[in-house]
């Protein structure tokens, strides 16, 4: 049983943990933005320049909108440059700023005016073409927003997550803590899901379901396990889904169970649905839209909370959003006309709508409307509350983001469940800004994929966090923090003592820490995967699976030969593309070296070489019928992105999907093309010894995986990669690059 020694260790621990990662983004983006120029921090993704203003609207809360995008005149595309700006990040939109010394110095005597042409906010919106910065009401009557003709957006470190993780754990103390401190007596003022989360107390004896009818008649016995196994749970209950096998589907079945009446569920519940990404959330949204109505009953009221990162192509899913919906109420007519009051002053402060003397007001004129302004958002902000509590309150399923569940629209909402999708990928601390709100959790993700990424952890300290993973679960004379070998699995069950360990790194999430302190009879694996051909399946379930992920009898001899669009001229086409699932082009010997972006050790990397292999493996393969919108080109290396953009982009268009390994995570694509980079004398392979991050970039491909590199580098990146290589060398079509 958990101490109170030990809750305290745990709680200081998540707090400082914190406060290093909240540091460290901090000052990478002070850094960057004192020590970038303008054109190096677009290349980095970090800015998005030559913007124009295009409307500024009212959203919930009040918020003003601002939707910015590249004018004709100064941009031949609309689309914007690759960026890492996404949905819920922090920016500020500035003026414009171009890389010449002149416009600088021409800039530094109105710096005095500086702030007025700065306002920040947070990116509610993000399209190929559109980016639209929520920009939180002030309650100063002297705010404005005189933005310049020409702005750019700027991506900062974002507190607001780290705000809101720290009152989760400041409230987790404060409602734990004094319960352990007066011993047994008092526990019970604790959820029996936070006793048991915490090793408080173990979880309770699950309750056996028999007869359980299936909604989907096509799962799988691992996927039915895995349902039964969450309903059956009292309070936690995981599910460990690896790539292709189901997860969502899975969990699209649980909540339909726990939602529809029955006699094993008599009372329907009440469900929060968070994911670690906007990505994950709008997934299982879509699933539960296209769900058709059972018998006489309605279809399912969902509603969806925060910045949906597709909304804007995604019509289901507008209308399901909590904006949408609360327009649509009775109530809405009111909050409706203070809005379009709002929108028309600040389209008139803003230059976009004239005023009543044909011009933007200035001086006196401007400080009074403003004062208007501040008193329509107050009365839309106290309209609004309303609509939003009915909406709400009449929503069986409400879905967002750990983080957003935080927000003030569900401040005084309570569920019968919660279910964390991608938990693997969330922060502790972050789930547990939902997990207050329920009595149960579902937890689903994979831990043999990618984990949080975590700014604090240097390079060289990576494989010491990694320890931090496994101190969970102590024996009777161990601190939990080494692994004690035993006997036997008697011996192992006999002696597992359920003990809460300090975190010592932000990497352990709280699915890994449970199956660390309760052991796999917290969790059920899915088994059979319905995305890649049994060859490209075969490694990762070897390594990382322990050989139990099996492929589907649909997918398992599947080739591209199989698909519609594709055409050979020649029987050696055929055999040499169509027919084969994996190509491995191997550089060894060539002197394909890679080269350094940036600064120091901490420059991005891109390798010239690999990027005309690519390119020319493209071409046969769409001259072989696939076409560009089969295609992903992965890689670990932000350089390589856009060096691959912009080879590729001119020829195939948007279609030919780029991006990084950590974008892919829960894609998929007929083809999928992995550049390695990574091409030295000194042997260097970075972070390329991440297996998880090497599993991700390997499972993405349905039919056909191609790789690209240098054996002879990478094979000194660890035992993981050196079988990796050995497994290609025996099972691929091994092409070597220089003789092609």
């Amino acid at each position: 049983m958990t101490t109170e020694a030990q809750l305290t260790a745990f709680i200081a621990g998540q707090r400082t943990l914190l406060a290093k990662e909240r540091d460290a983004e901090v000052e990478r983006s002070s850094l960057l933005l004192s020590n970038c120029g303008p054109k190096l921090l677009e290349q980095k993704g970090l800015s998005l320049g030559g913007l124009g203003v295009s409307s500024i609207n009212i959203g919930l809360g009040g918020k003003t909108l601002v939707e910015l995008e590249r004018p004709s005149a100064y941009h031949s595309s609309s689309l914007f440059p690759p960026h890492t700006i996404r949905p819920g990040d922090l920016a500020r939109i500035e003026a414009n700023v171009s890389s010449g010394g002149a416009t600088k110095k021409a800039k530094k005597p109105a710096s005095t005016d500086t702030k007025s042409t700065q306002v920040e906010g947070v990116v509610y919106k993000v399209s190929d073409t559109r980016i639209v910065i929520a920009v939180e009401p002030s309650d100063s009557a002297s705010e404005d927003l005189d933005l310049p003709e020409r702005c750019r957006v700027v991506k900062l470190a974002n507190s607001v997550t780290y705000d809101r993780m720290d009152k989760a754990i400041d409230h987790l103390e404060k409602i734990v803590m004094p319960s352990v401190c007066r011993g047994d007596a008092s526990k019970a003022a604790v959820n029996p899901l936070i006793q048991v989360l915490l090793g408080i107390t173990p979880p309770s004896q699950r309750v056996p379901l028999d007869n359980i009818v299936f909604f989907d008649e096509h799962l799988n016995e691992s996927q039915r396990e895995a349902v039964k196994f969450c309903l059956e749970s009292s309070e936690v209950a995981c599910i460990h889904g690896p790539p292709g096998t189901g997860k969502t589907h899975t969990l699209i079945e649980i909540i339909r169970q726990l939602t529809a009446e029955s006699p094993m569920n008599p009372k329907p519940k009440r469900l929060l649905v968070c994911g670690a990404s906007n990505l994950s959330v709008d997934n299982i949204l879509e699933r539960l839209l296209a769900l058709p109505a059972e018998g006489k009953s309605e279809k399912l009221k969902v509603t969806r909370i925060g910045h949906p990162a597709r909304v804007m192509t995604h019509e289901g899913i507008i209308e399901s959003t909590l904006e949408v919906k609360a327009t649509r109420t009775e109530q809405a007519a009111l909050a409706k006309d203070v809005k379009n009051e709002l929108e028309t002053a600040l389209g008139v402060l803003s230059g976009k709508v004239k005023g009543a003397k044909g011009k933007s007001p200035r001086g006196a004129e401007r400080k009074k409307m403003w004062e208007e302004v501040k008193a329509l958002r107050k009365e839309y902000r106290q309209r609004e509350g309303g609509v939003v509590k009915s909406v709400l309150g009449e929503s069986q399923i409400v879905l967002a983001t750990c983080h957003s569940s935080g927000g003030r629209q569900l401040r005084y909402h309570d569920f019968d469940v919660v279910i964390i999708d991608e938990a693997t990928q969330a922060l502790e601390a972050v789930c547990w800004i939902p997990i207050f709100k329920a009595k149960k959790l579902i937890l689903a993700g994979d831990p043999m994929q990618l984990p949080p990424t975590i700014l604090s952890i240097g390079n060289g300290k990576k494989a010491k966090a990694k320890a931090g993973n496994s101190a969970s679960i102590a024996t009777s004379k161990s601190t939990g923090l080494k692994k004690e070998p035993l006997p036997s699995k008697l011996k192992m069950l006999t002696t597992r003592r359920i003990e809460l360990v300090p975190p010592r790194t932000l990497e352990t999430t709280l699915f890994d820490r449970l199956e660390k302190m309760y052991g796999p009879s917290i969790k059920r694996m899915l088994k059979v995967q319905y995305r890649m051909h049994a060859q490209i399946c075969a490694f990762p379930s070897k390594t990382l699976y322990s050989s139990k992920l099996q492929s589907h009898s649909s997918v398992a001899a599947r080739l591209l030969q199989d698909l519609p669009n594709t055409h050979a001229d020649s029987e050696e086409d055929v055999k040499d593309m169509l027919q084969i699932p994996v190509v491995f082009f191997d550089t060894a010997g060539c002197e394909y070296f890679e080269r350094l972006d940036g600064d120091g050790d901490e420059g991005s990397r891109s390798n010239e070489n690999e990027v005309t292999i690519v390119k020319n493996w493209v071409e046969k393969l769409v001259e072989v019928g696939i076409q560009p919108n089969q295609i992903a080109i992965i890689t670990p290396y932000q350089a390589q992105v856009t060096l691959l953009t912009s080879t590729l982009r001119p020829t195939y268009g948007p279609d030919l999907e780029i991006g990084t390994v950590d974008g892919m995570q829960g894609r998929e694509k007929e083809v999928i093309i992995i550049s390695l980079v990574r091409s030295n004398d000194t042997r260097e392979v970075g972070f390329l010894k991440e297996k998880r991050r090497m599993n991700v970039a390997m499972t993405r491909a349905k039919r056909h995986l191609c790789i690209v590199g240098d054996s002879s580098t990478v094979c000194h990146g660890g035992s993981y990669l050196k079988k990796w290589l050995a497994w290609l060398d025996t099972n691929a079509d091994v092409k070597y690059a220089g003789l092609e």
